[in-house]
């Protein structure tokens, strides 16, 4: 069980750093950064199948897509030059709290 949890990670990193690419491929005109984002979504997907043998895919795919999501968030406003401000740090934080929610509940 550990290892899907580990892996789960693994695809979450996966994917918010494909993602955090995607505006280098230039509306997918750049091959060699179109290569990796789609790549990095195929592994990324690739190892959320993997985890859903473990993990029930209710929960495996909201902590996938709920801490994605918040992460993409940080590396835009971090790394990329994105703005932050009260509104989106509280959608980001309602988004964690879903994920930490659903996971709890789905523990019973």
């Amino acid at each position: 069980m550990l290892a899907a949890w580990l892996v789960l990670v693994a695809a979450i990193g996966i994917e918010v750093s494909a993602t955090a690419a995607l505006p280098r491929t230039q509306g997918f005109h750049a091959p060699g950064w179109t290569a990796a984002v789609l790549g990095g979504y195929a592994a990324s997907i690739w190892m959320l199948s993997w985890v859903v043998r473990e993990i029930p895919v209710s929960v495996a795919y909201a902590i996938w897509s709920g801490l994605g999501t918040a992460g993409i968030a940080a590396v835009g406003f971090l790394l990329l030059g994105e703005s932050m401000d009260l509104v989106k740090i509280g959608a980001i934080a309602l988004i964690v709290t879903g994920v930490l929610v659903l996971n709890l509940h789905g523990a019973h």
